[in-house]
């Protein structure tokens, strides 16, 4: 979808239409180059943050709902008025600190459902479980779980913290905060076009993903399937992977180019030249060996190894401080239109063999139906809750 970015403050400033996932627009006034302009409107037939580029700044915070289905409709319907005025830079309704809702900074608000609250609604999307602990899972109860989710980003930390401490506030009546994860992530390359972005062990991450607007995006996010309440929506998985940084750095960059399939530096498959070539899965070296490993993540990971199976992933990198001691990893975010049919095969498949097992550990897991979006007068799964 596309959305409308608006020039606040400049007489005569122009305004263009971007693409949803966050192209900047630029604004001449007086022969003078002004800053982009990041405003995104809430409204659209999905949730305008799934379409969107992972966020420079995010925070995601489940929630243990103690309401009842009457509760939780109350409590979309005021969320769904803080969306709108968060979105467009103004405060919220009984916002205590009015001064800090501003405009142009990309905001976006996503809200999920877990699976206990359809015990109290009914109507739950098919797939929709909590995912089995895998053999290198390491569990933690403090990452996992959930009855609600909000994922807030934006290209401001401010404007994160706050429109959070909003959403929080206005849902104390109706249940209260499990976890939070904080994140970020760099889409922009230096010369500010978008690139695919990097995690924390160096590597291109991403890349396979099909193109937001096509319809092979389509078939894989939104649902078409199941309750009729959820069509157009889609689900969320969070897994919370803590990256020994520190092993990892030991190796030569060829041994983690060979455990990841790529190269490091373009991100490129190791059988091409430009990080958007095909992967030739059937390439080997002078040696006879496959220059895509067995256990290479981009092999194990690739669709035409997974029956045609896809998923559309976005990442937020973490860093958590506990004094002197510091924990690194990746805020894996994926989403498809049935968790137990795209997801959990590719899960199995990546537990049982994938190279980068030994320098990652998944220590939070949760999932989450992603209601459709919403119009002006109507509200975040009205057709569920109304």
């Amino acid at each position: 979808m596309t959305t409308r970015r608006q020039f606040f403050g400049y007489a005569g400033a122009a305004a263009a239409g971007a693409a949803a996932t966050g192209g900047a627009v630029v604004a001449l006034h007086n022969d003078l180059e002004m800053p982009p302009v990041r405003a995104i409107e809430p409204y659209g037939e999905h949730q305008v943050g799934i379409n969107a580029a992972s966020p420079r700044h995010a925070e995601l915070v489940a929630f243990r709902l103690a309401t009842d289905k009457a509760g939780l409709g109350r409590l979309m319907r005021l969320w769904t008025n803080d969306i709108v005025a968060l979105a467009s830079g103004r405060p919220a309704p009984g916002d205590t600190a009015p001064e800090l809702a501003i405009g142009n900074v990309a905001l976006t608000v996503t809200v999920g459902f877990g699976p206990r609250v359809f015990e109290l609604t009914g109507n739950k999307p098919p797939g929709l479980d909590d995912l089995p602990v895998m053999k290198h899972d390491r569990l933690d109860a403090a990452w996992s779980g959930g009855d609600l989710l909000v994922l807030v980003g934006a290209d401001d930390p401010v404007s994160v913290v706050h429109a959070v401490r909003r959403l929080v506030a206005d849902a104390k009546p109706f249940a209260t905060p499990a976890w939070r994860q904080t994140g970020f992530w760099n889409n922009t390359g230096s010369d500010g076009q978008p690139v695919t972005g990097r995690n924390l062990f160096g590597q291109v991450d991403g890349t396979g993903n099909p193109a937001v607007g096509t319809p092979e995006f389509d078939s894989t996010v939104w649902s078409t399937d199941g309750p009729e309440w959820f069509r157009g929506g889609t689900t969320l998985v969070v897994r919370r992977i803590r990256m020994n940084l520190d092993t990892w750095d030991e190796l030569t960059r060829s041994e983690q180019e060979r455990a990841v399939g790529r190269n490091l530096s373009t991100g490129a498959p190791l059988t091409g030249t430009a990080e958007h070539d095909e992967l030739d899965l059937e390439a080997r070296d002078a040696n006879g060996r496959l220059v895509i490993a067995e256990n290479a993540h981009a092999r194990l990971s690739h669709h035409t190894e997974n029956d045609g199976r896809r998923i559309f992933r976005k990442g937020l990198n973490y860093v958590h401080d506990t004094g002197a001691t510091r924990e690194s990893g990746l805020i894996f975010l994926s989403h498809q239109a049935d968790v137990a049919g795209q997801f959990l095969p590719l899960l199995a498949r990546l537990d049982a063999v994938d190279a980068l097992n030994e320098w990652t550990t998944t220590i939070g897991s949760a999932v989450f139906a992603l209601p459709p979006g919403f119009q002006p007068g109507s509200w975040l799964a009205q057709k569920l809750l109304g």
